[in-house]
């Protein structure tokens, strides 16, 4: 187990970071089970000037209050009261920045995963999409405020297969957001079929 370094996430730039995760490995060791995938899709969020982001404006809440730490946090919240989505907070501290994970390619653990989502067979709706891909990994809102590092959740290096394009598109489902919603800060790994929408 080698985490990447927390100050790897103190980096001011949200979006370079959720261009450069693309390919990483998110792991998980939740209940004595060990599970991973590498990120195939990411979305940024910056909380100033985007109205698509938790924090807009200095907004701080209960729910937000982890994104004003410094970097390499999870922020976990639950969406339409059902799914439970992972993102990461970046930036320093009081500059409250986060990259929501919308994807990844199962690597380790398979069989958990297809025993928390309750599937039969491998396919891409087993971690393609936020709240497919929590489930897969058992993260839940019990993990808000952990430290990316371990032991139940870390993030490791890896290198991009040789196909590894990075697309560069539109975020999903920030319609609200006016122009904001049309910033190309929504990444993932062209050629993968571990991918929620192309």
């Amino acid at each position: 187990m080698k985490p990447l370094p927390q100050e790897y996430f103190f980096n001011s730039d949200v979006v370079y970071l959720a261009e450069d995760l693309i390919g990483k490995k998110l792991c998980t060791n939740i209940g004595g089970h060990y599970t991973s995938g590498i990120i195939t899709e990411t979305e940024a969020y910056c909380g100033r000037n985007d109205k698509a982001c938790h924090s807009h404006s200095g907004k701080r809440t209960a729910r937000t209050e982890i994104m004003f730490h410094e970097g390499g946090k999870a922020y976990v919240y639950l969406c339409y009261g059902i799914h439970n989505l992972f993102n990461i907070t970046t930036n320093i501290e009081g500059l409250a920045d986060a990259i929501l994970v919308r994807a990844i390619q199962p690597v380790d653990g398979v069989e958990i995963m297809l025993q928390r989502r309750k599937k039969g067979d491998v396919d891409k709706t087993l971690t393609s999409g936020p709240g497919t891909l929590s489930q897969a990994l058992g993260i839940d809102r019990s993990l808000y405020g952990s430290e990316l590092s371990g032991p139940e959740i870390w993030i490791e290096e890896t290198a991009l297969p040789p196909d590894g394009e990075i697309v560069s598109t539109t975020r999903i489902g920030i319609d609200y957001a006016g122009d904001d919603a049309l910033l190309p800060w929504r990444f993932y790994l062209k050629n993968s079929k571990w991918v929620s929408k192309y």
